[in-house]
């Protein structure tokens, strides 16, 4: 779950699905908590820098979350978003019974397919006025 509310998922801009997360997340945070940047912009790649990783590294990680000062991957980053969301969506809590290494497993397996199964646009989405402050 997010430390502050100024949690923010790291995306990647071009993927159709990550979009579609990152769209998921919007509908449902009612009180805000997250904000957003894509891994491909400016604001991405200085957070990740800040927390000694790169867009290279970050690969195939679609999705990234930065709270309370650390920096989440793969299944932990997911759940973290999910507790976050608060109710019914807290429910996926149950994941971190899992192992780690299946959980990352999965993760990393549809990380690897996203852009064959789900699509990728040319170019990264552009948040609407009234999002536009939540967009890093």
């Amino acid at each position: 779950m997010p430390d502050s509310p100024s949690a923010t998922i790291l995306f990647d801009g071009v993927c159709n699905l990550c979009n579609g997360f990152v769209q998921f997340v919007i509908r449902h945070d009612a009180a805000g908590r997250f904000r957003f940047a894509a891994l491909q912009s400016e604001a991405g790649r200085a957070l990740l820098a800040a927390h000694g990783a790169t867009p290279a590294t970050a690969d195939p990680e679609s999705v990234l979350l930065v709270s309370g000062g650390r920096l989440y991957s793969h299944s932990g980053a997911v759940l973290r978003i999910a507790q976050g969301l608060g109710w019914p969506w807290r429910l996926a809590a149950v994941g971190w019974v899992l192992p780690r290494a299946g959980r990352d497993a999965l993760y990393r397996f549809v990380a690897r397919n996203r852009y064959r199964w789900f699509g990728r646009q040319d170019s990264c989405m552009l948040p609407t006025p009234a999002l536009k402050a939540r967009f890093l």
